[in-house]
């Protein structure tokens, strides 16, 4: 049922748990079928990490007996961070595999093509691994619900850093052509404020390009001494590798969507990504200074049994087991009653939830009126091994 090879087995071994039933009268002696679909192939392709641990975690819920009773069967497709792709395989698990809900299904640009068509069907589309600013419009998508803190959040925050730690700075920016990269450019122009005239270089990428490295040089003639990288992973370790070899040193910056250290730092050169600033809503792994974090030594213990192949250094294995945590936390406030608009009401009337994982001080919050659940986060910088974190938490 599932084009993730390595998880196939898994999803086929719960089919058989399945029971058909209209969504809005759940049958209780069925398992809880989600539906994802993530770029586990294609220039996302690192990306698919996110579900491939959602579906570790939920195996764990499932060996220990599940929700409430019930198994997880958590169906996740291969859409290749392709729009076309990704409309054809939810249609799939809605219309063929008849999953209760979509969770987590990652991209912006993917999940914007199936908006309007899970709302139509009133399908939750529930914590989208995305920080589009969209995901938190009741009125018009009733059935979206986000996760991350929003892109226009993050941008806002990276400026506001910018002018205090270097207030003459002259600022480059890169990010993708498409709705992301207009929310961080809508967000970090906002935090500028009267100084968006030291934006003085501002480019885009397509995620098809092969290469940016014109883009990087164009950046550095720029004179600028700033380097925001609003990019994918991919993007994201080429730029680092191409500002190396450039012999250019401006503070560079990275989105919370990249700031993995297995999937950017390390194959753009942990030598090259020293000293490079982002932003955090979860705890480092392989950060010293939590070696004795009793939910560090969880997770790596479920990391060892779970995703022994995976690599602890990737901070979305830390971002899928998360959200398939909040997830787990929502069906059990449903209790028995798993419809699909109780899933909605669960999910956004979550107050002050603290998962494991998260920084502390970082509180889970959603009402109909603000659907977005993280809108915290904290700085950090890369020392050459892992992300220190530094300063007090930042949110709206």
């Amino acid at each position: 049922m599932s084009s993730w090879k390595t998880y196939s087995t898994a999803v086929l071994t719960l089919a058989s748990l399945s029971v058909l039933a209209p969504a809005s009268s759940y049958a209780l002696d069925g398992a809880i079928k989600l539906g994802n679909t993530a770029p586990y192939s294609g220039p996302a392709s690192a990306y698919g990490t996110i579900s491939a641990a959602e579906g570790a975690y939920f195996q764990m819920l499932n060996d220990k007996g599940g929700i409430n009773g019930h198994k997880i069967e958590f169906i996740t497709l291969d859409d290749a961070y392709s729009s076309p792709k990704t409309v054809e395989q939810t249609r799939r698990l809605v219309e063929q595999d008849e999953v209760l809900a979509m969770f987590s299904s990652v991209g912006t640009a993917p999940n914007i093509a199936v908006q309007k068509y899970l709302n139509a069907k009133k399908v939750p589309q529930i914590f989208v691994s995305s920080g589009a600013s969209r995901w938190n419009d009741q009125k018009h998508f009733p059935w979206t619900v986000g996760l991350n803190p929003t892109y226009e959040l993050e941008g806002r925050v990276y400026a506001k850093y910018i002018l205090k730690t270097k207030p003459d700075a002259k600022i480059a920016l890169i990010i993708p052509n498409e709705d992301a990269g207009k929310d961080y450019l809508r967000g970090f122009k906002e935090g500028l404020g009267d100084h968006a005239n030291q934006l003085v270089s501002q480019t885009t990428y397509l995620t098809t390009d092969p290469t940016i490295d014109s883009q990087i040089v164009t950046m550095q003639q720029s004179g600028a001494d700033v380097f925001f990288v609003e990019a994918t992973p991919k993007f994201a370790a080429m730029a680092l590798k191409k500002v190396a070899s450039l012999g250019w040193k401006p503070l560079m910056i990275l989105p919370a969507v990249s700031n993995s250290v297995s999937a950017v730092l390390q194959p753009a050169g942990l030598e090259n990504s020293v000293g490079v600033v982002t932003g955090l809503y979860l705890k480092d792994p392989n950060d010293k200074a939590l070696a004795d974090d009793p939910a560090v030594k969880e997770f790596l213990a479920w990391m060892k049994k779970y995703r022994p192949n995976a690599d602890t250094g990737d901070l979305l294995n830390v971002q899928g087991y998360t959200a398939a945590q909040l997830m787990a936390r929502v069906l059990t406030n449903c209790k028995d009653d798993l419809s699909r608009e109780n899933i909605i009401k669960q999910a956004t009337h979550l107050k002050d939830v603290e998962l494991p994982m998260m920084l502390p001080g970082i509180k889970i919050n959603t009402t109909p009126e603000n659907a977005t659940p993280i809108q915290q986060m904290k700085m950090a910088r890369f020392d050459g091994k892992a992300w220190v974190l530094f300063g007090d938490v930042i949110g709206e």
